[in-house]
């Protein structure tokens, strides 16, 4: 079994360097997967409301032999659980068909910003973890304007942030502002699937280099910016090999070239204009 090291988010509580995203994970097929995922260690399984799976993440909980205490579970609130009401039931909602007694952390999904309700939602949120409902609180999608918004009107700074980042697009910037808050970045879509990246020609020669696949070097290079990737896999192969990324770094000059991809977005993602219900 693999050991997948941790780190001590802003909250003092404890946080994966690499988990388990489980979008379109559904059915007896992807609890089998989920509860292999666990088997091979992974420590921390990524959820949401949207995702229509947070039942099948629970079964998975249950049925595998790790303590509950050595999971983290993150679960997102949708764009149409929007509000300090709204996004406490969503909470309660989440819990339930999790079959939890809470969530490990609660993410906003999306900022929305039309609707402009996510300073509320984040007030909801705060509540949520003073009622115990929730360990931690963060968001998904967010910019450093909205960052500062929520941190200002509120006093409360999320401890992670879950945005888009892969080689084509690191999110210097962004990563930069998290770091001077405190705030973990994670990062979905970790291996820029529908792309090229595995087949770039520096991720190629430094897989060589160090002896292992070109996944294994993309995961490893979030890992050493210091952000947590969700790789998916339903293959109990795969899944070990997205985790097996710890006992080999990668230069300075190997990471600033990996860096060097840097094409921006690649699905037109962009926290200011796209929404998600």
């Amino acid at each position: 079994m693999l050991t997948i090291p941790t780190v001590t988010l802003d909250d003092g509580t404890w946080f994966p360097e690499l988990g388990l995203g489980t979008y379109n994970l559904r059915g007896p097929a992807g609890v089998e997967a989920m509860v292999a995922a666990i088997g091979a260690g992974y420590r921390m399984l990524d959820t949401a409301v949207n995702y229509e799976n947070e039942a099948e993440v629970g079964e998975a909980v249950r049925a595998s032999e790790v303590g509950r205490d050595e999971l983290l579970i993150t679960s997102k609130i949708p764009g149409r659980h929007h509000g300090y009401d709204a996004a406490i039931a969503s909470i309660e909602g989440s819990a339930a068909a999790l079959g939890l007694e809470r969530i490990d952390l609660q993410l906003i999904h999306w900022p929305n910003p039309s609707v402009d309700k996510y300073v509320d939602t984040w007030r909801g949120m705060i509540e949520a973890r003073e009622r115990g409902l929730v360990r931690s609180i963060g968001v998904s999608n967010f910019t450093a304007r909205m960052l500062t918004r929520l941190i200002d009107q509120t006093g409360v700074t999320p401890v992670v942030n879950q945005v888009e980042m892969h080689p084509y697009f690191p999110q210097g910037a962004l990563r930069a502002f998290h770091a001077e808050h405190g705030i973990r970045t994670e990062s979905w879509s970790p291996l820029a699937r529908r792309s090229e990246l595995l087949t770039e020609q520096v991720v190629r020669e430094t897989a060589e280099i160090h002896g292992v696949t070109p996944t294994q070097v993309v995961l490893r290079w979030h890992t050493q910016l210091g952000s947590t990737p969700i790789p998916k896999s339903a293959d109990a192969d795969r899944q070990v090999e997205n985790a097996d990324v710890f006992g080999f770094s990668l230069t300075d000059e190997e990471i600033a070239a990996i860096s060097g991809l840097e094409r921006g977005r690649l699905w037109g993602a962009d926290p200011d204009t796209h929404e998600e219900m």
